[in-house]
């Protein structure tokens, strides 16, 4: 089981140089959960793509179900007291904090590419790459 932030899902389901990467950790680890805001986050990449003409709208209805499909959201959301901790120790968004909450919550890792997140929270944070060596 992982946490996975939102570029993690994009860089999955939208083809790209890291495409190959993610699938080996998608191959390795099929529970992946997400605080709820997940969802919005991924929307906006796809209103991007859409209004970049790189997908169309079925093209985008099929992504986020694709994606609604592979990420389980927790029905446990971290509290306010949580997340400000988490922001209280570092220059993280209080959207990256609610995953790193959760991360912590469920003592599994967090995969992201971020580089504040993985530079501030290296005990829970990993690269796919650490992953998949891990």
């Amino acid at each position: 089981m992982i946490v996975a932030d939102t570029n993690i899902v994009a860089y999955l389901l939208l083809p790209g140089e890291f495409t190959n990467l993610i699938e080996q950790v998608a191959d390795r680890d099929k529970l992946w959960l997400a605080p709820a805001l997940w969802r919005s986050e991924f929307r906006n990449v796809l209103a991007l793509y859409l209004r970049q003409g790189s997908i169309s709208f079925n093209e985008a209805l099929f992504l986020i179900e694709k994606a609604e499909h592979l990420i389980k959201v927790t029905s446990r959301p971290s509290t306010s007291r949580e997340v400000l901790e988490l922001v209280n120790v570092s220059s993280c968004s209080a959207y990256d904090c609610e995953f790193i909450a959760l991360a912590q919550w469920y003592d599994v890792p967090l995969l992201t590419m971020d580089r504040r997140i993985l530079r501030e929270f290296p005990n829970i944070a990993l690269t796919p790459e650490q992953f998949l060596r891990s």
